[in-house]
């Protein structure tokens, strides 16, 4: 389903809505396009409680007290980076600070380039005119690269300091291969056909891919200050994976923070937000 032209954002001091980034240069045909679990992951990310949680999380406190490190963004599985390209875009209105890193992982290599181009699009139609201004005067963060990876494989241990994904959901009956064996060719339509595929297709109940990056999270988000966003759907069985998350420890919270999908059927959507601590 396609989502709304506008992701909505309303703040104390901000009295107009956060553009949503252009993909008009993304080939759809090759990358997965943004749909409606984009677009919930973009409205939960600027609501006025979820920009109020990462501000008081990351940005200057106690009259512009400064952190050890600028935050890691991280998102897995950028398709056309729509995403990390609003993240990275608005960084002053989201996080309260402009000096974010934002990093894109894709096992997808044609969604790693059309990421870097749309995060470079929307930072730029942000900043026109302020092209000569000191980056924290022009509120975006800085996009350090999209790389080529499988999950969180090509980031340091302890690393994330806000990692979001929106996984393969849909419940089939396998997870196809990444891509061809070496030495054998495929018509590029099938490369294509089977790259698109790993965007929708989670294996049993959906979760097989969810639930490798579930395991890598304690490891992979930085101990202190860490934060994960993942997005389900009906069929993930989300209740049973919150409960899951949960018996961690106690130092391990869950929460859901945003959904779609009310009226009913299978994809009905939810985001959680998963954390050590408070």
């Amino acid at each position: 389903v396609q989502g709304p032209a506008k992701a909505q954002i309303w703040l104390q001091g901000y009295d107009s809505m956060l553009p949503t980034p252009s993909t008009s240069h993304v080939d759809f045909d090759r990358v997965y396009e943004p749909a409606e679990d984009s677009f919930l992951l973009l409205d939960t990310l600027s609501s006025t409680n979820e920009a109020s949680f990462l501000t008081e999380r990351f940005g200057l406190r106690n009259n512009g007290a400064t952190r050890s490190t600028s935050p890691l963004v991280v998102e897995i599985g950028t398709g056309s980076g729509i995403v990390l390209a609003f993240l990275t875009a608005h960084a002053q209105t989201l996080f309260g600070i402009s000096d974010i890193l934002s990093l894109g992982i894709d096992i997808n290599q044609s969604a790693c380039k059309a990421s870097i181009q749309t995060v470079e699009k929307a930072c730029g139609s942000v900043t026109d005119g302020l092209r000569d201004a000191p980056r924290q005067e022009r509120g975006t963060g800085f996009l350090l690269t999209a790389v080529v990876g499988d999950l969180t494989s090509a980031i340091r241990p302890g690393s994330a300091d806000v990692l979001i994904f929106n996984p393969p959901y849909v419940p089939t009956s396998d997870v196809p291969t990444a891509s061809p064996a070496d030495g054998e060719k495929q018509a590029c339509l099938d490369a294509d056909s089977d790259m698109l595929s790993l965007s929708y297709a989670g294996g049993i109940d959906g979760m097989e891919v969810t639930n490798r990056l579930l395991e890598q999270l304690p490891s992979v988000l930085n101990p202190d200050r860490g934060i994960a966003y993942i997005l389900l759907c009906k069929q993930n069985k989300p209740d049973e994976v919150t409960q899951r998350i949960r018996q961690w420890g106690a130092p391990w919270r869950v929460d859901v923070v945003g959904q779609s999908g009310r009226q009913g059927g299978w994809e009905k959507l939810q985001i959680l937000r998963i954390r050590r601590g408070s």
